[in-house]
C-alpha cells in the first residue's frame, strides 16, 4: 500500500516507538548554541546579553522536538509510520537490520520505489517485504531502535490475522 493520511487508528498497539534525537545530540546542539550566541555578542556589543540565547536554545529545541516526531507503530491489523500506513495482509516477511544492513538496503543497489523513513541517528532498521500486486512498491525500510522487537511484534501480528 502506499503511504496515506487518514486519521489515527484507536486500536491497541502491540508495539510502538518515536525516533526521537538521542541526548547527546541535545547537548551537542546546547554547545553550538552556546557558541554562536557568544559569537554573536561579541559583534555586537550593544545588544542585551540575553537576546541570542532567547532565540538559539528554543529555536533549536524545537527543531530537535520536531526531527524526532515520527512514530512507529504496530496494531492488530496495520502498520503505521508517521502517517504512512500498511495493512498486515499484504507483508510477506520482515527483516531486522543493523547499521552494515540498513546502509546496504538503502546505498547504490536500492529499489528506487521502495519507501524509506530513515533517521541518520538510529543505527538499525527492519525491511518489510511486501506482496501486493496492485502495489508496486517492493519494500519498505524503516530506522528502529530495536529491529528485533519490532520485527517479531510484526511477525507475531501477521500470524494472528492469517
Amino acid at each position: 500500500m502506499t503511504p496515506q493520511s487518514p486519521a489515527r487508528s484507536t486500536e491497541a498497539a502491540l508495539y510502538t516507538e518515536r525516533l526521537g534525537i538521542s541526548p547527546w545530540a541535545w547537548l551537542a546542539t546546547l554547545a553550538v548554541d552556546l557558541i554562536i550566541g557568544f559569537e554573536i555578542l561579541l559583534g555586537f556589543p550593544h545588544l542585551p546579553a540575553w537576546v541570542p540565547f532567547a532565540v538559539l536554545l528554543p529555536a533549536s529545541a524545537a527543531l530537535l522536538v520536531w526531527s524526532g516526531r515520527i512514530r512507529v507503530t504496530v496494531t492488530a491489523e496495520e502498520f503505521l509510520v508517521d502517517d504512512a500506513r500498511l495493512p498486515l495482509a499484504v507483508i510477506s516477511d520482515v527483516v531486522a537490520l543493523d547499521a552494515a544492513g540498513k546502509r546496504e538496503s538503502l546505498g547504490v543497489g536500492a529499489h528506487p520505489l521502495s519507501f524509506v523513513i530513515q533517521r541518520p541517528w538510529i543505527g538499525p532498521a527492519v525491511q518489510i517485504l511486501l506482496d501486493d500486486p496492485d502495489d508496486p512498491t517492493p519494500f519498505w525500510v524503516i530506522s528502529t531502535r530495536h529491529p528485533v522487537e519490532l520485527a517479531t511484534a510484526l511477525l507475531d501480528a501477521i500470524k494472528k490475522i492469517r
